[in-house]
């Protein structure tokens, strides 16, 4: 059997099992032995994170050429523009090169949302907003460069989806483990 387990990552958790700096890492919410994380979230992003005991599966979920798409709610900085959101959709280039195409839309602020210890800032007079981003690749902090590039900084991001798997109800520091036949 395969282990996969789903974790909601909260905020400034590192995606590793020890940390020499006494931050806090996966080891201080997942006790099963064996899993390794398939892929990575920033210290200051949050959602889903899967985790396995399977090589095969860590691969077909990371590996570059296997593109598997994968969902962020995203709050920036700002009232997103219609431009933004268009440059966005064409790719952005970054000082690495040129992001694929991503997918995206204005949505409205996730009414269920657990809040960020510690929130975000808060400014009176700049408001914020919220995109969906999909994107196919994971070009170091790509979401965060991306948006900062079509002059939109990222306050927020959370990761809710990748390939099949979605992070649902899951709450922040909370695990669900699916186990199923090897393919």
């Amino acid at each position: 059997m395969v282990k996969l387990v789903l974790f909601n990552k909260p905020y400034g958790v590192l995606c590793q099992f020890r940390d020499s700096d006494g931050r806090p890492t996966l080891a201080d919410f997942i006790d099963i032995p064996g899993v390794y994380a398939a892929g990575r979230l920033d210290r200051d992003s949050e959602g889903l994170l899967l985790l396995t005991d399977d090589g095969k599966l860590q691969n077909r979920i990371t590996a570059p050429g296997k593109k598997t798409w994968k969902r962020y709610l995203v709050q920036v900085d700002g009232e997103i523009s219609d431009d933004a959101v268009a440059r966005l959709r064409s790719g952005v280039t970054l000082k690495d090169g040129k992001t694929r195409p991503a997918k995206v839309e204005k949505v409205a602020e996730p009414e269920s949302l657990w809040p960020r210890d510690p929130p975000i800032r808060v400014r009176k007079n700049i408001p914020t907003s919220w995109v969906e981003i999909s994107i196919r690749e994971g070009k170091n902090r790509q979401i965060r460069r991306m948006t900062a590039a079509v002059g939109f900084p990222t306050l927020r991001l959370i990761r809710v989806q990748i390939g099949e798997w979605k992070l649902g109800d899951l709450q922040p520091g909370k695990f669900s483990v699916d186990s199923r036949k090897k393919s």
